[in-house]
Formats: C-alpha cells, sequence, structure tokens
C-alpha cells in the first residue's frame, strides 16, 4: 500500500491542501507555507528545509493540527519523503568511529541505549543493510531524529551540515526499525 499524507497551509487542516503520496523535496513550490498536516496511510518523514535538510519529524497515520507546536518547530514543513513499507528482516551495523571504525555491533532489533547495551559512548558511522530505521540523539528514543534508509554511512558529522543546527555532526544513542504497527 502506498502512504499518503496531506499538507494544509494552516493549523487544524485550514487553508490551501497539498496531496502527495511521494517524496517532495520543495513544498513551497505548492503551499507558501504548511503549518498541519494529516497521514492517511504510511509513513513520512518531514523536513523543516527543502531537498530534506535541516531537522526531520517521522510520521505515521495521523492528525497533526497544528505541527509547530506538537513537535517543537521553529519552521513549517519544507519537504517530505515516503518511507517504503519493508516486510522482510532488519539489519544494521554500527560503528564507534567514523568510516566504520573502532567497535562494530550487528542489531536486527530497537535498541534504546547504545551506552547499557553495547557499552559504546558514541555511534559515528553505520552500514544499514535491511530495513529503515530511526536513529535518535538521545536514550530511549528521544530527542532529534534521523532517517536511515539502506546503505552506507561513513560520517555522521559530514551528514550534519544538512541538518540546521547540527553541524559538528550528531550522536545517536538509540535506533528504531521503521515497522508498520510501530507505536511512538
Amino acid at each position: 500500500m502506498m502512504g499518503k499524507i496531506i499538507f494544509y497551509e494552516d493549523r487544524n487542516f485550514q487553508g490551501r491542501s497539498y496531496e502527495t503520496s511521494s517524496d517532495c523535496p520543495e513544498l513551497t513550490s505548492y503551499l507558501s507555507r504548511c503549518h498541519s498536516c494529516r497521514v492517511e496511510s504510511g509513513n513520512f518523514m518531514v523536513y523543516d528545509r527543502p531537498n530534506f535538510m535541516g531537522n526531520q519529524y517521522f510520521m505515521r497515520r495521523g492528525e497533526y493540527s497544528d505541527y509547530m507546536s506538537m513537535m517543537g518547530m521553529n519552521e513549517c514543513i519544507r519537504s517530505c519523503r515516503m518511507i517504503p513499507m519493508h516486510c522482510g528482516n532488519f539489519r544494521m551495523r554500527i560503528y564507534e568511529r567514523e568510516n566504520f571504525g573502532g567497535q562494530m555491533h550487528e542489531m536486527m532489533d530497537d535498541c534504546d541505549s547504545i551506552q547499557e547495551r553495547y557499552r559504546m559512548s558514541d555511534c559515528q558511522s553505520c552500514n544499514v543493510m535491511d530495513g529503515h530505521w530511526l536513529m535518535y540523539e538521545q536514550p530511549h528514543f528521544r530527542g532529534r531524529q534521523m532517517y536511515m534508509r539502506p546503505g552506507e554511512y561513513r560520517n555522521f558529522r559530514d551528514m550534519g551540515m544538512g541538518m540546521g543546527g547540527m553541524s559538528g555532526g550528531m550522536r545517536f544513542m538509540s535506533m528504531r526499525r521503521i515497522m508498520d504497527n510501530m507505536s511512538m
């Protein structure tokens, strides 16, 4: 099943709207601003800057009538990415240092604290082999988030350049698989 999200210019689903079932790198092409949205199906990441940059927020099926106050955003939504549903196994290797250096641990399930589970104080690179994951800057799935799809991520510091106030990189302390029945 494809995802579907509807963006509205104003709070409480008011004003002009724009509906999509795919990635949208620049919402201002369709709306002058975006302050509320409704996820009809699927999962999406929304970003407060164009081209999938800036702070990221995971959105699952539901209504978000005042997005900015609910998520603590300073800016309105500027771009979105549809997260495809993954039906197979989940597998990711996390590394203590950039370029896959230092301690390595392979994960197949959620981890609420890399410090407690693996005695790792930092995670600076990863290789996502299977599934789609959310990485969090704090233990217990709190703080800023980053969406990771399959691929190699050699240096989170470089990724931080496009993340709005996160220059100098971001530390990840917990990870969660993105699944259809996921609770937040």
